[in-house]
């Protein structure tokens, strides 16, 4: 599986896991809810910096988001 789709995942269950939409994960991240949802789609490369916002935005270190188990 490509890394984004892995980020992609991992990002949404993590997301869900917490109850938080997209918008307020958006906002506690400090990203655009649309570059999230791009993110969350695999539909656009991300920096290893929006990936560390996201990260702290879900409380977790920035590798859980990028492991494939």
């Amino acid at each position: 599986m490509k890394l984004r789709r892995i980020l992609a995942r991992n990002v949404i269950r993590r997301r869900n896991a917490v109850g938080l939409s997209q918008e307020a994960l958006a906002d506690r991240a400090g990203v655009d809810r649309t570059w999230l949802s791009k993110l969350e789609t695999a539909k656009a490369a991300v920096s290893i910096d929006v990936i560390e916002k996201v990260a702290r935005g879900l409380d977790v270190e920035p590798a859980l988001l990028l492991s494939g188990e």
